[in-house]
């Protein structure tokens, strides 16, 4: 099915930036919904109260693997095989090919993001999975991006533009080698891209918010099939029944 989503780009703009720019659009966008409620920026979702009125909490995506997994150490989480470990210990498929980054967000997908219900900027994107992301000054393994989650979901994914073009570059070749391995999810070579960056790009923040799971906030659906702007359908003299003789 198709899909609605809001995307921009701030010039001279960082993910803190957007991170402010996102938390002031989705609670001004419930305060002018539901004016006429007590509690506008109080909102139910899925038996929720998600309160998007009170300050949005911004955690990185270490401490909460840390927080729902005792079993690991803050010097484990970039040790390759203790992650690998505690991913097999907890049941789930581990790619032979994937780095500690990749392992770290798994180990947060299967343990954390499920706990995530109040309004939760989530930082510290490792670089692995992040390829168009501006590392983090000081720690080139990390990245400066966010997402953001309520009730368990994902609503929001922004970042500091990775604006040099070598980098870049060297990200895209990463992601075609993983792609030829069997990555479904790696991106290609954009060879265009590239050529953009190198006659330049400010320092840049780039926000995606997707607007079918916003609205099922603000409409309290359990379904994201309810609000689709588009939904699939098939088309009619399409269903046949098969009656045994």
């Amino acid at each position: 099915p198709e899909f609605t989503m809001l995307e921009l780009y701030q010039a001279y703009g960082n993910y803190h930036d957007l991170m402010d720019l996102t938390e002031a659009m989705i609670r001004g966008a419930a305060q002018a919904l539901f004016a006429d409620r007590e509690q506008p920026t109080v909102l139910p979702w899925e038996g929720q109260q998600i309160d998007v009125g009170a300050p949005f909490r911004r955690v990185s995506m270490s401490e909460l693997v840390l927080q729902h997994n005792p079993d690991l150490r803050a010097t484990d989480l970039r040790d390759v095989s203790h992650l690998r470990a505690h991913l097999e210990s907890l049941g789930v498929g581990v790619d032979p090919r994937a780095g500690w980054g990749r392992l770290l967000l798994e180990i947060f997908e299967h343990t954390a993001e499920a706990t995530l219900v109040q309004p939760t900027f989530v930082t510290g994107y490792p670089t692995e999975v992040s390829p168009l992301s501006r590392q983090t000054d000081g720690d080139p393994e990390l990245t400066d991006r966010f997402e953001l989650f309520v009730a368990g979901k994902e609503l929001a994914n922004g970042f500091s533009e990775l604006n040099d073009p070598a980098e870049q570059a060297a990200r895209f070749r990463q992601q075609v080698a993983a792609k030829d391995a069997g990555d479904l999810e790696a991106m290609h070579f954009d060879a265009d891209y590239i050529r953009a960056l190198e006659v330049g790009l400010p320092p840049t923040g780039g926000l995606g918010v997707g607007i079918d799971r916003l609205v099922m906030l603000f409409t309290d659906s359990a379904s994201i099939r309810d609000v689709l702007l588009f939904p699939y359908l098939r088309p009619e003299g399409t269903i046949s029944l098969v009656v045994d003789s």
